[in-house]
């Protein structure tokens, strides 16, 4: 299965030729058994086996060991990825956001005086977290330094976005947003967890296609805007705003069911444990998509009083 996030679109989260076996039993890594044996053994793309194309299982110096008459040696398997693992993780990545968001705020003032410069770095540091945040999305291995810097800049252009809605649209937006983003997110936790979400290929097909028709009327907005002036189309105020906020907020939520289920199976596949920075980059991602559509959405309610 191929996540809304990129950075889950690589070897160590997909299976099925590109799709995710849903109806696949999952294993856990462990030691090398015939394919006839185990029949879910080329499906799960951690199983200790060189047949199932597992980098981390396979030994680089058999040959070699062959060669000079030694005993094979049993493939090396590396820490395996817990939902611990996860959640520390990803409380890493949220903590250097608030911090830095939290800092930005404080001494970046908002005023009229200060708002072009304030506004400036903000832009800035999005353009620089975005650009960090497609670097780790191409690369095959997880660079905490990389997804360290992308919360921290990021952190700082949500600290300064707040301030400016909060403090000269909508007095509080900024917690407002912040309460909206944990409700979706432990609602659609708890609904994953009790079966009420299935994430499915149907399921994937949907979002996926809505996501990309939402990003490409956001698009087609944006270039309205920069030619004609305005807000473009008007995706982005009055009541198509309302409407686009709440559609991008649902969308977010079922990002969320997506990486939920990329997690789980890369547990229950054992992914090794440094897949634990991807899980916590892709999460962290979905989260800043969903507090922006907040913060957006209470802006245009404010704005339309």
């Amino acid at each position: 299965m191929r996540s809304s996030n990129p950075v889950f679109s690589r070897r160590g989260f997909s299976r099925d030729n590109g799709h995710a076996g849903f109806s696949t039993a999952p294993q856990a890594g462990g030691a090398a058994v015939g394919t006839q044996a185990n029949p879910y053994a080329q499906g799960n793309p951690y199983a200790a086996q060189p047949q199932a194309g597992n980098p981390y299982a396979q030994n680089p110096y058999a040959q070699q060991d062959q060669q000079y008459g030694a005993p094979p040696q049993a493939p090396v398997t590396t820490g395996r990825m817990t939902i611990d693992d996860v959640v520390l993780r990803t409380g890493t990545t949220l903590g250097i956001l608030v911090v830095t968001a939290a800092l930005a705020w404080a001494l970046l003032p908002v005023d009229d005086a200060n708002l072009s410069r304030s506004y400036g770095i903000g832009i800035g540091a999005a353009l620089i977290g975005m650009v960090l945040a497609l670097v780790q999305s191409f690369k095959r291995k997880a660079s905490p330094a990389l997804i360290v810097s992308y919360a921290a800049f990021e952190g700082v252009f949500l600290g300064v976005i707040s301030s400016v809605v909060d403090n000269r649209i909508a007095s509080g937006a900024a917690m407002q947003a912040v309460l909206g983003t944990m409700a979706v997110f432990i609602s659609v936790l708890v609904a994953y967890k009790a079966g009420w979400i299935r994430v499915n290929r149907r399921f994937v097909g949907f979002v996926m296609a809505a996501a990309l028709g939402f990003i490409l009327l956001m698009a087609v907005n944006l270039l309205f805007a920069v030619f004609g002036g305005g807000d473009g189309l008007g995706f982005r105020s009055g009541p198509l705003g309302i409407v686009f906020g709440v559609i991008g907020i649902l969308l977010g939520a079922c990002f969320l069911a997506l990486d939920f289920k990329q997690v789980e199976d890369g547990i229950a596949y054992g992914a090794p444990r440094e897949e634990a920075w991807l899980a916590a980059f892709g999460l962290t991602l979905t989260l800043v998509w969903i507090y922006l559509e907040f913060l957006r959405l209470i802006a245009i309610l404010n704005s339309s009083d």
